[in-house]
């Protein structure tokens, strides 16, 4: 109908209304102008005036003016009506994104939070651990290098003692020997034992844990009257308590030697038990280690991929609003043109139901003939 009615009107503008004609006053000259300006207005006018120059009845005018009229309301209700569908579907789309971008963001704020509250803070304990770790493992390294080195003193120590335990106990033994001729000594034997015991005495080592015992002991015997036999066995019994005492020295010596190589040999066994732990420590912290930085990687990739769906929604949001921005646009333009020819098409209708229009016709066919 609309095509229709276009076509009609450029038909018909060739018969334009001449407005000037002495039927209109002025005011009717100014309604005409402000009617004219509109498409709809205009054809009206000229639809009006073919109709009843050729006769038509002015009732049938009405119902088709209006018919018209319906359409074009017809029309503007559809532009309404489907600028409301739109208005919806933008709405729901509105709404959609703005949950995807709010849920997005909660993704990307959460990424990041892992990221610097948790990751990070993983990497940095992970690698004092680690650095924790190869700190005892060097550590027990030197400390049984330590005990070896101190085990092995101990033991030069050791045998050092066991040294000059038996030289003294060799010496007495000497001594006794000696000793032990001289019941009814010649003056040869005596002088003998005497001199037996000064070399004896001279060849002791002075650093001797019972050198000063023993040179004394020896001091007596060399000076002794070896005629007495009381006095003779006298320094045959205190000769022999020494190397009691002796014997029982060395004993404990060895027994505490014995000890102490065992407590070593524990302790070895305790310091590379340590050394094994530490390194199988190692080796799981070294894993965590290479999963954190897996972890970090994935968790900046996926930051990367985060922001990028964000960019893309919210591009998405603006696009939308933008189109929607547009399609409100062109919904304000066209209804305003609409109602401007609605407007002038009552008003048009309103005029060819005027006295003085159908006045206008009659004289305008006068003219003519």
């Amino acid at each position: 109908m609309y095509k229709l009615a276009v076509c009609t009107l450029l038909i018909l503008s060739v018969t334009a209304i001449d407005v000037t004609n002495s039927v209109w006053t002025s005011h009717d000259q100014k309604a005409f102008a402000q009617i004219k300006q509109s498409g709809w207005g205009n054809f009206i006018l000229n639809f009006g005036e073919l109709h009843l120059t050729t006769g038509g009845i002015l009732a049938e005018l009405n119902t088709e003016i209006a018919k018209l009229i319906d359409e074009l309301d017809e029309e503007l209700a559809e532009v309404h009506h489907q600028y409301a569908r739109r208005t919806d579907v933008h709405n729901r789309e509105v709404n959609r994104l703005s949950q995807e971008i709010q849920d997005k963001e909660r993704e990307v704020f959460n990424a990041h939070d892992f990221y610097d509250n948790v990751l990070i803070p993983q990497r940095d304990r992970f690698a004092a651990q680690l650095e924790q770790l190869q700190e005892n493992i060097v550590q027990n390294r030197r400390t049984l290098n330590e005990a070896t080195v101190q085990r092995a003193n101990d033991h030069a120590e050791f045998e050092s003692l066991v040294a000059e335990h038996n030289e003294a106990i060799s010496a007495i033994d000497e001594s006794l020997q000696l000793l032990s001729q001289l019941e009814s000594p010649s003056l040869v034997q005596i002088q003998k034992v005497q001199k037996n015991l000064t070399k004896i005495q001279q060849s002791l080592k002075r650093h001797s844990t019972f050198q000063t015992f023993i040179k004394t002991l020896l001091e007596i015997a060399v000076e002794a009257n070896f005629a007495d036999q009381g006095a003779l066995r006298e320094i045959l019994t205190a000769f022999n308590n020494l190397r009691v005492q002796l014997v029982d020295s060395l004993n404990q010596l060895t027994a505490d030697e014995a000890e102490a190589q065992k407590d070593f040999e524990a302790r070895v066994i305790q310091l590379n038990q340590e050394h094994a732990e530490f390194q199988r420590a190692v080796v799981v912290k070294t894993a965590e280690i290479e999963a954190n930085a897996n972890k970090i990687e994935q968790t900046l990739d996926l930051i990367d991929v985060l922001h990028a769906d964000l960019d893309t929604l919210n591009g998405q949001l603006q696009a939308e609003n933008d189109d929607f921005a547009f399609a409100t646009d062109v919904y304000n333009a066209t209804v305003a043109e609409y109602n401007k020819e609605l407007n002038a098409a009552h008003q048009a209708l309103d005029l060819l139901n005027q006295p003085r229009f159908t006045d206008y016709v009659k004289s305008q066919l006068k003219g003519a003939f």
